[in-house]
This record gives structure tokens, sequence and C-alpha cells, in this order.
């Protein structure tokens, strides 16, 4: 088992090297609340236990020159986003630099057990790839609300056959390393946190579009996920009073009048109804259309696609405008696989919140699309479970 720091020291420490990478001890005194005998000494348990490695020698800052040390090159994370219809597992090193990364076509409603033999036959992959031997730690994200403690998911609207399955502890047996699991919009705010659009932003709402629609909230750096798990179920905000049926039981959701799926079912409703001329074509080409036909056709020109996506980030504006009002965030950031949908969207998203908010909530306010696309929330997974290893036991 990976070794784990002794205290909160250590774990400064290590979180410093994994997110600005090799330094000397005297910048790293720079950065810590130690006096140098005491930093040497931390830093030296550091090294005993093979979490950190001597990496030569820093530039003279006048006087004696400093020793660099860095993360142990040989520490692997696996990071794996579980979505509601694909699979993202990816490998990083300490410092979370993606070594590997692969996607693969999944339904999440086949249950648990299917999903988790393809994610363990993706590890294996990754690891017959060379770049990786064993993992030290691994993060799983999935697409519904989880009882974080125990890396459960609980009552997931789209994810029949996982309520109550334990994640955590049946991966942690087969990948034979510490799991940590949440909610796969919280792991893609933690992914764009770290190394993406809002790596400077202390509050921020991050906005996934896929299948369903969820927000991660992040609070002075760090998730919010509410008292059972479920901060962040925007798509079950009621959009239309008496609406559409929703798969959460509910009438006029968010999610059931502008998802990937919504959007898909109202694209092929225009194309029978002969609206669309493009969405016809592709229709009939490929016996159903999903988002990016719907992005596709509006890049060309398409009336009815265009209107589409506008009329849906309308909606989704008008809820975000109040998640603005509320919480007073310092960045709205929207991924997920509906951003293929790009600029459309995000013009229509804004001009409703700047429209609905107060002008002191969005004076400053940026709303723009995530940076790390598909790989944000194997990324966010990988932040996880490293917080979690370098942590005091």
């Amino acid at each position: 088992m990976t070794a784990r720091p002794e205290n909160a020291h250590q774990a400064r420490l290590l979180r410093l090297l994994r997110d600005n990478g090799s330094n000397s001890r005297a910048q790293l005194g720079d950065l810590v609340d130690l006096s140098r005998s005491k930093l040497a000494v931390e830093v030296d348990r550091l090294l005993e236990t093979g979490l950190v490695v001597a990496d030569g020698l820093a530039p003279s800052r006048g006087g004696r020159r400093s020793h660099n040390i860095r993360l142990a090159p040989t520490l692997r994370f696996l990071g794996v986003d579980i979505g509601a219809t694909s699979v993202d597992v990816a490998v990083t090193n300490a410092e979370l630099e993606v070594l590997g990364h692969l996607n693969h076509p999944m339904d999440v409603r086949e249950g648990p057990v299917a999903v988790f033999e393809q994610v363990l036959s993706m590890a294996a992959k990754l690891n017959a790839s060379g770049v990786a031997e064993g993992f030290d730690g691994a993060g799983i994200g999935v697409p519904g609300p989880v009882r974080f403690p125990e890396g459960v998911p609980v009552a997931p609207p789209i994810m029949p056959g996982w309520d109550g399955f334990p994640v955590r502890e049946a991966l942690s047996q087969e990948l034979g390393c510490p799991v940590m699991v949440d909610n796969d919009v919280n792991l893609m705010a933690m992914g764009e946190q770290h190394a993406g659009v809002a790596r400077s932003v202390g509050d921020f709402l991050c906005v996934k579009i896929g299948t369903g629609i969820g927000c991660g909230i992040v609070v002075g750096g760090e998730v919010y996920r509410g008292t059972t798990g479920s901060a962040g179920d925007i798509g079950h905000i009621q959009v239309e009073p008496g609406g559409r049926a929703c798969a959460c039981g509910n009438r006029g959701c968010l999610e059931a009048h502008f998802s990937g799926a919504a959007l898909a079912g109202d694209a092929e409703q225009a194309a029978r109804e002969g609206r669309s001329v493009q969405l016809a074509a592709r229709l009939e080409t490929a016996g159903r259309l999903t988002a990016e036909d719907v992005s596709a056709a509006a890049a060309a020109g398409d009336a009815v696609a265009l209107e589409l996506i506008r009329e849906g980030g309308m909606r989704l504006g008008q809820v975000i405008a109040g998640l603005v009002s509320f919480f007073n965030p310092g960045l709205v950031v929207i991924g997920g696989g509906v951003t293929g949908l790009g600029h459309t969207l995000l013009a229509s998203v804004r001009t409703q919140v700047y429209r609905q908010s107060l002008p002191l909530a969005t004076r400053n306010l940026p709303i723009v699309l995530g940076e790390l696309g598909p790989a944000a929330g194997a990324i966010g997974a990988t932040r996880l479970i490293s917080d979690h290893v370098f942590s005091p036991a």
C-alpha cells in the first residue's frame, strides 16, 4: 500500500509539489509556515517514505544552493469518469499529467457489474501499454448522487441497479489501492479547477450538459456536496410547469426540456415534420439523431437547429440566472457532451443570465466553456484520489 503523510505539514508539501512540480527546499519554505529546521525534518521524513525524491540542485539564490525535490516519478493515479453513455479512463503521474487516456461507449443502465468489467479491462489495457504497472489510488465518477463518505450511489435517476452498490469497496478490492467515488459533475469541476479554466477561482459553478444536467458547486476552493450528496442536481429544477415528464417522476424539469437526449428528440421530431432538410437528411442516413447532429446542422446554418439550441440555452440560462443571484460565483463553466453546440449555446445562456440576474452579481462574471473537454472528469477523479492519498492516514 502507498505510504501516506504523517501530518498536515507533510500533506501540504505533497500537494504543493503536485500542483507546482519540482521545487527547492528554499522555495517550499517560502510557501509554508515552517522554520527551516522543521521543514528539513518533514522533507527528510517524506524522502524516507518514498513519496518524494531528490531532484538535483536548485539555481542559486545567493549563498549555498538548495536541493530540489519532486514527487516520486513512479506514482500513478487512475481516473475513471462513468457517463450515461460512455466511460473515460485515464492514468496520470503524481503531478496529474495524463500519461494515457481511453474512451469506450457504455450504457450505464447495463448495471455496475458490466460497467466495472469494462473499466477494469480499460485499466488493464493502459497497464499493458506501459504507462503504469499498478495504481497508487483511483478516483471514480458516476452520473448520479453519491453518499460521499461511503462511496455509494444513492437513488440515481438514470442508473437502475446502482442504488447502494458499494463502488468504493468493490473497486478497491479489484485494483488493490485506495478508491474514492464522487458525482461526475463534481469531478468535472475539480478537473477544471486543477488544470482548466477555473485554476485561479475559489468560488464557481461548473454545469455539465449531457444525457442529464448537473452542477458542481465549488466554495472557497472546495466542492460542496450537500447533506446527502445531491447538491447541484439542477436538472430537476422545474422550467415548464406541467411540462414534459422527467425520469425523476416530476414534470417540466430542465433535463426533460434541454439535455442531450431531449435535444436529440426535438431534432428528430423537427426532421420527421419536414421542418429541417439538414436534420432530415442526417436522420435518414443514421436512423437516429444526437446532439452532435444538431451542432453540425447549426454550424451549416440550419435555422431549426439554431433555434433548438437558442431555446435550450434560454431555459438553461433561466436556471443559471437563479443560481447566480443566490450564490454570487466568480465564474460559470459549461461542459459536457452538449458543449459541441458551442458559442450559439453560450450566447443564449449569457443573454438570459445577464438579463435576469442582479447587475452586482453579473458585473464581472465570466460564463465560459470548459477547457479540458472529455478529459475533465477523469483528471478531476485523479485530483480527488490524490487529495486523499496526500492526506494524513
